[in-house]
């Protein structure tokens, strides 16, 4: 005999009591709870919810190797944001989300080599420093960077137009914990629209656009990993990105340089960051 809807929701959580792991108890226990209020409220007939579980379907069949639409609905929906959020302290780099491109691993670099393997004509040099909380170095951090071309394209997108890893590279700062390599100015893009989360975004009627950035994951033993971007000042959808991962103090001028720097010898960019690592905190498990 069915539970009646009454107790069906503590019956569900109930299941779950002997779950060894506390935490992941604990998280079943607040989904169900949260989904089952959310089915009582908008009371969802039969046909909506063959629908709903359609679509997280088309999700799933929508990744691949270098996809991944799950990280993409996450992002429209804000989730991926909020979790970044909840997750920073206040006294590093305020991080934003992964994004769904990051899906490729990065070729190794050397400090001041160019991930623009196309000869882009928008060209930049970014520079900066990787320190922890009171300013001091920390030097060897892993960066792993990976933007758009100038076209707003990554390369997954493009196999056959761009090399494999163009717009990507894995540097490793120095002992003063500096940084740089050279690229070009990205483009603001719009998200991939051809899948299940284009189509949500259609139905809604929200445009797909990102303003213009660079990813960084930054690394280091005893640090918490930084997942952050540069954004791009001036550029457009700064105050409307499709994924809510734009913050203030994350937008950075593209200064325009005339002399000569880094291998770069014509008129350039410059942009120079500063980004804050934090201390890791010891898992409870």
């Amino acid at each position: 005999m069915s539970a009646p809807p009454s107790t069906l929701t503590d019956d569900v959580v109930a299941s779950f009591a002997a779950t060894p792991d506390e935490r992941l108890r604990t998280i079943l226990g607040r989904v169900v709870v949260h989904l089952h209020e959310l089915v009582r409220e908008v009371r969802p007939t039969t046909a909506e919810w063959e629908a709903a579980i359609g679509f997280l379907t088309a999700v799933g069949a929508t990744c691949d190797d270098t996809r991944q639409e799950f990280i993409l609905l996450s992002d429209v929906l804000g989730v991926s944001s909020l979790v970044e959020t909840l997750n920073g302290a206040p006294e590093g780099t305020e991080g934003t989300v992964l994004g769904p491109f990051h899906m490729t691993a990065s070729p190794p670099r050397e400090l001041g080599d160019s991930i623009d393997d196309l000869g882009g004509g928008r060209r930049a040099l970014v520079t900066g420093r990787v320190v922890d909380p009171a300013g001091r170095p920390v030097p060897g951090a892993v960066l792993d960077v990976w933007q758009c071309t100038e076209d707003g394209h990554y390369d997954v997108e493009e196999p056959g137009v761009q090399p494999a890893g163009n717009g990507r590279g894995l540097f490793r700062a120095d002992d003063e914990g500096r940084f740089r390599f050279r690229t070009v100015v990205p483009a603001h893009y719009p998200i991939p629209t051809d899948g299940p989360v284009g189509a949500l975004l259609g139905a809604t009627g929200r445009h797909p656009f990102r303003p213009a950035h660079v990813h960084f994951l930054v690394s280091a033993p005893g640090f918490a990993t930084l997942t952050t971007h540069l954004f791009v000042a001036g550029s457009p959808y700064l105050d409307q990105d499709a994924v809510f991962a734009v913050k203030g103090s994350l937008v950075v001028d593209f200064v325009e340089v005339d002399a000569p720097t880094e291998g770069l010898d014509r008129p350039h960019r410059h942009a120079d960051v500063e980004l804050v690592l934090v201390p890791a905190v010891p898992s409870a498990r």
